[in-house]
């Protein structure tokens, strides 16, 4: 059964580029000028969306000198992988499941 925190953080990936900064940080950590460059997003608006995915704990930050490095918080991801998967299983089991109507 998916949770408000689940479904909060459905909300926070629908959004594309930051579903794009996940997935480029599942290959690698970087920092904001890797990810202004990688995105074609402007700074500001990068950083607003990095504070977005902090705050909802699916990004760690490590200071390193003047950059901030950014990397993927995996163990998220897999948790909402799993509410995925335990909803495609219910799904699979209740597909002949019919209710009447009155």
């Amino acid at each position: 059964m998916m949770t408000s925190v689940d479904t909060d953080l459905i909300r926070v990936l629908a959004d594309p580029l930051r579903l794009r900064i996940v997935t480029l940080l599942a290959r690698e950590t970087l920092c904001t000028t890797h990810l202004v460059e990688e995105t074609g997003a402007r700074q500001t608006n990068l950083s607003n969306h990095l504070r977005v995915l902090r705050e909802a704990g699916v990004v760690d930050t490590e200071p390193c000198g003047r950059f901030t490095y950014y990397k993927l918080r995996p163990d998220v991801i897999a948790h909402l992988a799993d509410r995925f998967a335990e909803l495609a299983a219910t799904a699979r089991t209740a597909a002949d499941n019919k209710r009447a109507c009155p």
